[in-house]
């Protein structure tokens, strides 16, 4: 990661009780965040099974203890999102695993993104955008910080 890419986006806050990420902090959390992602991923595809047998014709058999599952699976993925409200970050994709940092550039909230897999952030989007409309980084140390 090139030096001075963090200082583009600041950790000030913007918006009152709202945790802002710099691009360094953010990188930082990304071992803790990867964990989780990699649970809530592994999770709501165990859900998905459990729920698919549930809805199968003929799955009258054994549904009572596969509602049980589906619950505990459920209680479980409602606990790991939880995890990463906590910190601060926000979910934006179950399967494959794009999570959003809140940050602050030129007077204006926006999201460092990533998605599970990746080492490091490389993306950002507007705050009312998405994983489909994000920018390279590079796009946030321009003259102008235009998208």
């Amino acid at each position: 990661m090139a030096q001075g890419r963090s200082s583009t986006v600041s950790s000030r806050r913007a918006h009152p009780k709202r945790h802002y990420f710099d691009l360094d902090q953010a990188n930082r959390a990304l071992v803790y965040i990867g964990r989780i992602v990699d649970d809530i991923t592994t999770c709501y595809r165990e859900a998905l099974a459990i729920r698919q047998a549930i809805e199968a014709p003929g799955s009258a058999a054994g549904i009572e203890a596969r509602k049980r599952d589906y619950e505990r699976a459920m209680d479980r993925l409602n606990e790991l999102i939880d995890e990463l409200h906590h910190v601060g970050v926000e979910l934006k994709d179950f399967e494959k695993g794009i999570v959003d940092f809140p940050a602050h550039h030129e007077g204006r909230d926006i999201y460092l993104c990533w998605c599970r897999g990746e080492p490091a952030i490389s993306g950002w989007h507007e705050a009312g955008a998405g994983y489909p409309m994000r920018h390279d980084l590079e796009a946030l140390n321009s003259p102008s910080g235009a998208c």
